[in-house]
């Protein structure tokens, strides 16, 4: 007797309890599945702000901003934390980028650094600076090992020397083994070409966009060279008003024009918005743009969440991902330009 005979005979009814169990353990089965195959966001909920983001064999390092955010109010954080993940969503703490505050220092707060590989190690560029100061700049530190502890190297530029103000937010760039800085902070943003150690300046200032964005961080796809900007205020909690911009060139120094076409040094441009705060995750801003093993674009960013806005005295910035999509040679993030709630788990070397 084969199957189609047993069921006409005794019946589907008395078989349905058996199909119904096997149907639900296909379904959990799924779930299961989808459980271990998508991420909710954030991937990291705990304080980390103003991230960037670097891969190495096939290891992602983010690292974040370091700032007591009031004097002798509550514990000091870690002098640039470093995480680790294989996948862009389950991040470990590895340690501080430093054992203790690089020489260089004069300010309390080691902001928003940025990070690359030059000849074989890891070059760290940190804004030494704080709300008001009058002469923030720029240091450097390299490790071999990107987890740290990073040997500081000194100072690379402060505001008087480099003719900037508010010197802060650095991202490192290279093209061809060509290092680039770029920074800047609401007073427009700059880039300058280093020595091939990057621990020095060894070229002239160049501007790429104006007044009232900051958190630079440039990509290049295409034949096109891509500025990813923050707009707005970041660190006031709910209230905060910040968002990500992008502006394209055909060069590196450009100029960079919105998608309507307006050069982003004009004193009324600003960059095509492509994420902004939504109902569930309020001022997304500060990201960093990395690329996994298949070549995909993921963003990381810091937000609040809705309702979970401060730690004590703290603006609460968790960190972010989400997958940058490209459309007509423009980056697309999240839900209709929002912070995503889920997303599919980057994929990783296997």
């Amino acid at each position: 007797m084969d199957r189609r005979d047993f069921i006409s005979r005794v019946g589907v009814s008395a078989l349905a309890p058996d199909l119904a169990r096997g149907t639900r353990l296909r379904q959990r089965t799924r779930r299961r599945e989808d459980r271990q195959d998508t991420y909710r966001n954030p991937v990291y909920d705990y304080v980390f702000p103003d991230p960037d983001v670097l891969r190495v064999d096939g290891t992602y390092y983010a690292y974040g901003t370091y700032h007591p955010w009031k004097p002798g109010v509550g514990p000091d954080r870690e002098l640039v934390p470093v995480l680790r993940s294989p996948n862009l969503v389950d991040w470990t703490p590895v340690g501080p980028a430093f054992e203790e505050e690089p020489p260089w220092s004069q300010y309390r707060g080691l902001w928003a650094p940025g990070v690359g590989r030059l000849d074989g190690r890891t070059a760290l560029y940190y804004s030494d600076s704080e709300f008001g100061a009058d002469n923030p700049g720029i240091g450097v530190a390299t490790a071999p090992d990107p987890a740290g502890p990073f040997e500081p190297r000194g100072g690379l530029f402060r505001s008087e020397r480099i003719g900037v103000p508010n010197s802060i937010d650095p991202m490192l760039f290279v093209r061809d083994g060509t290092p680039y800085l770029f920074w800047g902070s609401h007073r427009g943003i700059y880039g300058v070409r280093l020595a091939g150690d990057g621990l020095s300046v060894a070229g002239d200032t160049f501007q790429i966009a104006g007044r009232g964005v900051e958190a630079p961080y440039v990509v290049e796809r295409g034949g096109y060279f891509y500025f990813f900007g923050s707009r707005g205020t970041c660190c006031a909690g709910a209230e905060s008003t910040y968002y990500v911009v992008v502006g394209r060139s055909e060069t590196l120094r450009g100029p960079y024009r919105n998608r309507a076409g307006k050069r982003l040094t004009l004193a009324d441009a600003t960059g095509t918005t492509i994420l902004e705060g939504g109902e569930r995750f309020l001022a997304p801003g500060h990201c960093a743009v990395v690329r996994d093993e298949r070549g995909g674009w993921w963003m990381l960013y810091h937000a609040y969440v809705a309702g979970n806005a401060w730690v004590g005295d703290t603006p609460r910035r968790v960190l972010m991902l989400d997958r940058i999509r490209w459309e007509n040679g423009w980056p697309v993030v999240g839900e209709d330009g929002t912070p995503s709630a889920t997303g599919r788990v980057p994929p990783v070397e296997g």
